[in-house]
């Protein structure tokens, strides 16, 4: 299934402002080192094991640059590799191939550490309810890649941005002047904007999840920074009358003890803001 924001104009949008901004009034090494009407063939080499993400990201750089390349697929997003893998091959166009190269590996290279790290942790839970969630702690103007990146690697998206989902978190609330006055005025927000939104809330101890409880008309409560007996009692009180989210702290040492817990989702920030890219390199294979 295709995530919702992964759209044409999206895209689009996302391509052209990056090759703007890497090629500007143009790729003058490129420009100056060849002819126009040279051709080669590359092959995009993986130099670590993971998990591959970002061929689909790549083949619309490289085709809405130049429509004429050509792309052999040996790997797919979503494929364990190993080191010395080649996960596909394009051929045209040297000066097209050289002027996307960065940006197809720049791109190729954070999906694909993102989809390894997110396919570790979403092994650790497996056998339990809870799905693995990334966050809006991402790269500004990246956000697009990173959230594609985390399903390919078999994460759940949280919300894409702050229009498609409320989320009251504690300053929401303190600013508010408590829970019920922020879940209260947001329900009527939404009414007369005839906007239908999830709503999430953040709480932050067992009577702060009451008094969501007391409010109702939630979808998600957030369980945040609790310690794992609170959050298990928060589970249990609850009962299956809303969604339930862990989140603050969660690291792959407990990450597993708190899917125990219950709860329907874990949203990790470290998938989008502290992983490792995959070594990727494109690399020449003949001349044609």
């Amino acid at each position: 299934m295709t995530p919702p924001y992964l759209t044409e104009a999206a895209l689009t949008q996302f391509i052209t402002a990056a090759l703007a901004e890497d090629i500007g009034d143009g790729d003058h090494s490129t420009l100056g080192a060849f002819p126009l009407d040279l051709n080669r063939k590359a092959k995009l080499l993986v130099k670590d094991d993971g998990v591959l993400a970002g061929v689909a990201a790549a083949a619309k750089i490289f085709h809405q640059f130049d429509s004429s390349l050509k792309l052999e697929y040996f790997k797919k997003d979503g494929d364990e590799v190993k080191k010395g893998d080649i996960a596909f091959t394009v051929e045209g166009s040297a000066r097209s191939i050289l002027s996307t190269e960065r940006l197809v590996l720049n791109c190729m290279q954070r999906m694909s550490g993102i989809a390894t790290y997110t396919h570790k942790l979403c092994k650790l839970i497996k056998g339990t309810k809870a799905q693995l969630m990334d966050t809006r702690k991402t790269t500004p103007n990246f956000r697009l890649m990173e959230k594609w990146a985390v399903a390919i690697g078999g994460g759940k998206n949280h919300r894409y941005a702050l229009y498609d989902m409320v989320m009251l978190k504690d300053n929401h609330i303190d600013m508010a002047g408590g829970i019920r006055q922020a879940i209260e005025n947001t329900k009527k927000y939404l009414v007369s904007k005839n906007k239908k939104l999830e709503i999430e809330v953040e709480t932050r101890n067992l009577d702060e999840v009451q008094q969501v409880l007391d409010v109702g008309g939630v979808d998600v409560i957030m369980l945040d920074n609790m310690n794992l007996l609170d959050m298990k009692n928060a589970v249990a009180l609850i009962g299956g009358r809303c969604k339930t989210e862990a989140s603050g702290g969660i690291t792959e040492n407990n990450l597993k003890e708190v899917a125990k817990c219950g709860v329907d989702y874990i949203s990790v920030g470290a998938l989008t803001h502290s992983v490792k890219s995959l070594d990727l390199s494109l690399k020449n294979i003949e001349q044609l």
